[in-house]
């Protein structure tokens, strides 16, 4: 892997869930080897509750943890994006903006846990899927880099 630290951007539709929990896996888990960021085409107004609520039992930090717009990642000031993962069907049949660095594309599609209808106890388990299913692949994209 290159000296440099990797930047990640993970993209879906509202960036309340998905994208939020795959930035804080790489930033776990690319053990400050990736700098990772999420945002949505059309975010949400908050971070799902539930996906906080997993975020906080696995003892990772949420305060600062907001829903954002793509267009954050565009224009003067924006980070160099090395590498555009999207995580939802929708987000990747939308036509993204073009972001500093001319970032390679990756797509993953993992359900949305944040659609689920039920119990408290089946949108958990929804959200702990969608988790565990990114980590999986975070997993394999840090090895790649290694």
């Amino acid at each position: 892997m290159a000296e440099h630290e990797k930047s990640v951007l993970f993209l879906c539709t509202g960036n309340s869930a998905r994208s939020l929990l795959a930035e804080c896996q790489l930033q776990r888990l690319g053990h400050g080897r990736f700098r990772a960021y999420s945002a949505g085409s059309q975010p949400k107004a908050a971070p799902h509750p539930q996906a906080l609520a997993l975020l906080r039992e696995l003892g990772y930090a949420t305060a600062k943890l907001r829903s954002k717009s793509w267009d954050e990642f565009v224009g003067p000031g924006s980070p160099a994006i090395d590498l555009v993962v999207t995580v939802c069907d929708a987000a990747a049949g939308e036509a993204c903006p073009l972001f500093p660095g001319s970032p390679a594309r990756l797509h993953w599609n993992i359900d949305d846990p944040a659609a689920v209808r039920g119990s408290e106890a089946e949108v958990r388990a929804e959200f702990r899927c969608a988790y565990d299913a990114l980590e999986r692949r975070i997993e394999a994209l840090v090895k790649a880099y290694a």
